[in-house]
């Protein structure tokens, strides 16, 4: 093999590793679990790129919620039980 045919070979070997990078970082994978709950997206490069818990933080808002309003209802209930026990 002389020094041109080897100098092609490497260029060609240079190609190749670039078109790879390339595809690599283009390259999207998504996987869930807890039966979609969770799903996350990497680049092939295992790169997180997204993650989304929608049902999780639907569940965590609307739980928050409810325990604002037992807050809300518990601190405001005594408020107006006793002015509403004063006047009937």
């Amino acid at each position: 093999m002389n020094k041109k045919q080897l100098q092609k070979m490497l260029q060609q070997a240079q190609s190749v590793q670039e078109k790879l990078e390339e595809e690599m970082n283009n390259l999207t994978i998504e996987a869930s679990s807890g039966g979609g709950m969770v799903t996350a997206v990497v680049d092939g490069r295992r790169n997180l790129k997204s993650i989304t818990l929608k049902d999780l933080i639907l569940a965590a808002v609307n739980e928050a919620s409810r325990k604002a309003d037992e807050v809300l209802n518990s601190q405001l209930g005594g408020l107006t039980g006793g002015l509403l026990g004063g006047l009937g």
